[in-house]
């Protein structure tokens, strides 16, 4: 029987904005190739758009109708079969999308213990401002929030026509993130496999 440790981690990477004309699927594209380059990650590109969630949440205790359970099918398991997570996220009014807000409180057990990095991209703050205001949210949902990020500033002109970033700098800092997300992932992994996390 392999070790847990032998597969590659599981990487769910959301795109967290819904607005049309959104830059997003161009960062998570760069994203996705850059995952595909090494061999201790493979990812999943969850789409808020592609897979919108309802936003109507029922009582304690009420049954989701089958509409909302049809819409939340397309999105719960592959965030409980993550072993980590990329949040791609723009910055809106200094802080992040309803969407992806919308997609953090629908889950609860799929977060927990498990690693949760960033990229962001804006205007001048680059979408920082967005990430700070997640790093509590997912705490309160028992996920590890990795220090290191990738941002983009004024990222309309940072990338080439194919979707690749300008300055080779990202490269660098995108390495960095992934490094210690694959830190964390496998530490953690191992963590809840040796005991189930009860947070």
């Amino acid at each position: 029987m392999s070790d847990v440790n032998d597969s590659p981690l599981r990487v769910a990477a959301l795109v967290g904005s819904t607005r049309d004309g959104r830059f997003g699927p161009v960062v998570a594209d760069w994203l996705k190739d850059r995952i595909a380059q090494r061999d201790d990650m493979e990812v999943d590109i969850v789409d808020l758009v592609e897979t919108p969630l309802p936003t109507v949440m029922p009582a304690f205790g009420q049954q989701l109708p089958d509409e909302q359970r049809a819409l939340l099918g397309a999105v719960t398991p592959r965030l409980a079969d993550a072993d980590a997570f990329v949040i791609i996220t723009p910055e809106y009014n200094h802080s992040y999308p309803a969407a992806l807000k919308n997609a953090i409180d629908w889950h609860n057990p799929q977060w927990h213990a498990k690693p949760v990095a960033f990229v962001s991209y804006g205007g001048i703050s680059g979408g920082l401002r967005a990430v700070e205001h997640l790093r509590p949210v997912l705490a309160e949902v028992h996920a590890t929030t990795i220090r290191n990020t990738v941002s983009f500033h004024n990222y309309g002109d940072k990338f080439d026509p194919n979707g690749v970033p300008l300055d080779p700098e990202c490269e660098v800092a995108v390495k960095a993130l992934l490094d210690q997300l694959a830190w964390w992932g496998q530490a953690l992994r191992a963590a809840r496999a040796a005991r189930p996390y009860t947070g």
